[in-house]
């Protein structure tokens, strides 16, 4: 299973590089942060832990950036491996931070050494976040958590237009779809969200998590021939939606067949 045996990897750097256009990977080997770069300063899409921004803080000086020039900080959703560092990152940076509406409870409650999180601006669901020429659009996926955000955009790169979709959260290997007493309409939500994913044009597929769009396999590719970018990928990113859409049937089948799950014991 990706999930469970990549997890060791939240705390590794993997080399900062361009993806395409002004968009760059200066996340972990498995927890995705991108610097989309702009003349009005950067934005950067995920903080993740404390003690993991030295290392993109590294990762952004290789490419020629500074950390310090991020005007804006974004997130795919808010769970600690993705957030907890936005109010260091606020700190080192200066920058606005722009979270999903759903998300602004569980970020409240993410304070890391006590410290308050920072949240600037409250998105909504298809909002546009621009700076220097770009313009990302916040779409709310959720399912994975309440908030969890896709962001889309284009980028210009050779002199062509390319439609990137950073996915904001998958569908969990042991997600409770049905019977699920705190969430009874997760079923839905979670068609819901897949619907809306299959309706967004896409050239380039990120995600939040690189097992979702295969970052070390894409880099091994782009090192050993820079000419093909590996990141163009229309079909990965049908295959991705598709399997979610495979895998959330199969737990519904399976979970209804199984019936209520035994209640927790105590008193």
């Amino acid at each position: 299973d990706p999930q469970t045996e990549q997890r060791s990897q939240d705390r590794v750097g993997f080399p900062g590089h361009k993806i395409v256009g002004n968009l760059y990977y200066v996340g972990t080997v498995t927890l995705s942060s991108f610097l989309i770069t702009t003349p009005a300063g950067n934005i950067v899409i995920n903080s993740n832990y404390e003690e993991t921004i030295p290392l993109m803080k590294t990762s952004i000086e290789s490419l020629g950036f500074k950390l310090e020039d991020t005007k804006i900080l974004l997130a795919s959703h808010a769970h600690p491996d993705h957030q907890t560092a936005d109010a260091m990152f606020k700190q080192m940076t200066g920058a606005t931070t722009m979270f999903m509406e759903q998300d602004v409870p569980a970020l409240r409650n993410m304070k890391p050494g006590g410290k308050e999180h920072p949240i600037d601006r409250v998105l909504k669901d298809g909002e546009a976040v621009s700076l220097g020429g770009t313009t990302l659009t916040a779409h709310l996926n959720p399912g994975h958590t309440p908030g969890t955000t896709t962001w889309t955009f284009t980028v210009a790169d050779g002199g062509r237009m390319y439609d990137v979709v950073i996915i904001g959260g998958g569908l969990q290997d042991d997600a409770r779809l049905v019977y699920n007493a705190n969430n009874p309409n997760i079923a839905d939500i979670w068609g819901a969200t897949i619907t809306a994913w299959q309706s967004y044009p896409c050239d380039v597929f990120l995600g939040a998590h690189s097992w979702f769009f295969n970052l070390t396999g894409k880099y091994a590719r782009l090192k050993a021939n820079p000419r093909v970018n590996p990141y163009i990928d229309p079909a990965g990113y049908k295959k991705y939606v598709a399997d979610v859409q495979q895998l959330r049937t199969k737990f519904i089948a399976g979970q209804t067949a199984a019936g209520p799950p035994a209640p927790r014991g105590g008193g």
